[in-house]
C-alpha cells in the first residue's frame, strides 16, 4: 500500500480511549490514516448493536478489541455480529486483538474468520502496560506490593506501542497479512517477580511481588467489588494463561516491523520518569 493510499484509509478504532485502542489510534494517525474513534463517548457500545452502523458506515477498516476480554463468554457472538455488519457495510478489512495461549479466545477468532472479512488476528503476550495502567497499578503505588496470580512463570511482556505498530502495519501492508495470525511478544522472558523488581529499580522504590493461587486472587477481586461472574471468568483465565504455556518468545514484531521489540527496561524507565509508581 502506498502512502497516498494509506492517507485515504479511514480506520474505525474500537476501545479508542483504552489501553490498546488509544495507541492504535495514535499509531494510525502517525501513519497518515484517518481515525474514527468508536467508544461510548462517541455513541458506540459493544453491547448495543444498533450503535454500530453509524460508526462503521463509510470506513475502510476496523480494529476490534472486545471490552472485557477476547475470550469472555459474549465475545465470540459480539465480534462475529459486528464483523458481519462491517462486511455488509463495505468495511472488509478487520484486525482483531487476541491473546497468546488463550483457548477461550479461539471461538472469537473463528467468528471473525467466518464473517467474510479480510481478517488479521494479532495475538499478544501479557502487556507491559498492565503494570503501569489499570487495576494492578494502584496496589503497587499505594502499598509497594503486587499480590497477583502469576506464580513464578516467565512471560515475554510486550510493549503496547509495538502491538499498535504491528496492527497499523498489517492494515497498511496491502494483502500481505490478510488471513494471517501474527503473534507478538517482548524480546525476553521475565517472571512477574523480576518485572516488579525492574519497575522498583526504575522508580527508585522497594517494590515486592507476592504470588497467590488464582482462587485466592479471585477472593481479593470479589472483595474489591468485582461481580461474581467476572471473578469466575478471571480465575479460570489466570489459572490457564499463567501456567507456563506462554513462556516463549514470538517473532511477530520482527516479521512485521523489521526491528526488535521494545525491551521491558525501556518501558519501566519511561513510565517511572512519568511518575507512574510514585506513592
Amino acid at each position: 500500500m502506498t502512502q497516498d493510499t494509506a492517507q485515504r484509509m479511514t480506520l474505525v478504532v474500537t476501545g479508542a480511549t483504552g489501553r490498546t485502542g488509544s495507541r492504535v489510534a495514535q499509531a494510525a494517525e502517525s501513519a497518515g490514516l484517518t481515525v474514527r474513534a468508536a467508544s461510548r463517548a462517541q455513541g458506540f457500545d459493544w453491547h448495543d448493536g444498533s450503535t454500530w452502523a453509524d460508526v462503521l458506515r463509510g470506513a475502510d477498516a476496523a480494529y476490534l478489541v472486545h471490552p472485557s476480554d477476547v475470550g469472555a463468554p459474549d465475545a465470540a457472538d459480539a465480534v462475529g455480529r459486528l464483523a458481519r455488519q462491517a462486511v455488509a457495510l463495505g468495511v472488509r478489512r478487520l484486525v482483531l486483538l487476541s491473546s497468546r495461549g488463550e483457548e477461550r479466545a479461539l471461538p472469537t477468532e473463528e467468528a471473525l474468520r467466518a464473517s467474510g472479512a479480510d481478517w488479521t488476528v494479532v495475538r499478544a503476550a501479557w502487556f507491559a502496560q498492565n503494570l503501569s495502567e489499570g487495576p494492578l497499578v494502584e496496589e503497587l503505588r499505594q502499598t509497594g506490593e503486587l499480590v497477583f496470580a502469576g506464580g513464578e512463570v516467565q512471560e515475554p511482556f510486550v510493549d503496547l506501542r509495538d502491538v499498535a505498530d504491528v496492527v497499523v502495519r498489517t492494515l497498511t501492508g496491502g494483502d500481505r497479512y490478510v488471513g494471517e495470525t501474527v503473534e507478538v511478544s517482548g524480546p525476553r522472558l521475565l517472571t512477574f517477580r523480576e518485572a516488579v523488581a525492574e519497575v522498583g529499580r526504575a522508580a527508585g522504590r522497594a517494590l515486592t511481588y507476592t504470588p497467590v493461587p488464582a482462587a485466592e486472587y479471585g477472593e481479593r477481586l470479589a472483595g474489591f467489588g468485582v461481580p461474581p461472574e467476572e471473578v469466575a471468568f478471571l480465575v479460570e483465565l489466570f489459572a490457564s494463561l499463567l501456567d507456563g504455556r506462554n513462556a516463549y518468545l514470538s517473532d511477530g514484531v520482527q516479521q512485521v516491523l523489521g526491528r526488535e521489540p521494545r525491551d521491558f527496561t525501556e518501558f519501566a524507565k519511561e513510565s517511572a520518569t512519568a511518575g507512574v509508581w510514585k506513592a
